[in-house]
């Protein structure tokens, strides 16, 4: 299994990252974590427009999912022809929030590009090779989803965004990998059920037993390597930033 990091600024696009968007192969196989402004061009240099197998949206804040509106103009327009339906698995109105995205209506909207398929907490989905798990988080009042990917004994974890949460632990327990977010700064922002800290994350992962911790979804607003230090500090494994281009063999 690899993942590349095709995008991994949070919040808004930095001038060297897109949003969150990340790319998972396996045998073969293209699942894309997130679609957030700006991902669609960058996950060119890592994949063929049209060789994606599916996409798994972690919630619906634009910069999670809005460059799905892009990917349905180079679906939708393609001169060869559309392809057939990609599965699109999110949040319960995936569907209708990107149809006004684009201001069209809602019914077709995107459903002749995308195949829309709505996820529930602890869903277990078999994609391709990949057996993915889905649980809710921790992240205002938004259906929002952290990931497990499991194939071949490894397995990769992704918070989506979210505060402090047990479920995320659990989720994660034994991952070789793990890409949670950081976004904010411990001691500076203090608001509740929105994103974890540096120190936080950390926290996360080491009480879930992780192989690796990897932080992103940091804002450029954010001092990344402080987060990085108060991740280090309460983790004992291996931590680092997430940066645009790299990739992990699990």
């Amino acid at each position: 299994m690899k993942l590349t990091v095709v995008g991994c600024s949070g919040s808004f696009p930095s001038a060297d990252s897109p949003c969150s968007s990340y790319l998972v192969e396996a045998d073969g196989y293209r699942l894309v974590l997130d679609l957030g402004n700006g991902a669609l061009g960058a996950l060119q240099k890592y994949c063929g427009l049209y060789d994606v197998d599916a996409i798994l949206l972690s919630h619906l804040h634009a910069d999670h999912c809005v460059d799905l509106c892009a990917y349905w103009v180079a679906r939708n327009y393609r001169v060869e022809g559309c392809p057939d339906p990609v599965p699109v698995y999110g949040p319960a109105g995936t569907a209708e929030r990107l149809a006004r995205a684009y201001d069209m209506p809602e019914k077709p909207g995107m459903t002749e590009v995308f195949d829309f398929r709505a996820l529930s907490d602890g869903a277990e989905l078999r994609l391709g090779p990949l057996t993915v798990t889905a649980v809710r988080v921790n992240h205002l009042d938004a259906e929002a989803y952290g990931f497990r990917i499991d194939h071949g004994g490894r397995s990769l974890v992704y918070s989506g965004d979210t505060g402090t949460c047990p479920e995320l632990v659990e989720l994660a327990r034994g991952a070789d990998l793990f890409l949670c977010e950081a976004a904010y700064t411990d001691g500076k922002e203090t608001f509740e059920s929105i994103h974890l800290n540096g120190t936080q994350a950390g926290e996360h992962a080491a009480a879930a037993g992780v192989g690796r911790l990897v932080l992103t979804h940091i804002p450029p607003w954010t001092d990344a390597e402080r987060n990085l230090r108060d991740a280090a500090a309460g983790y004992p494994g291996p931590v680092e930033l997430a940066r645009p281009g790299a990739v992990y063999e699990l």
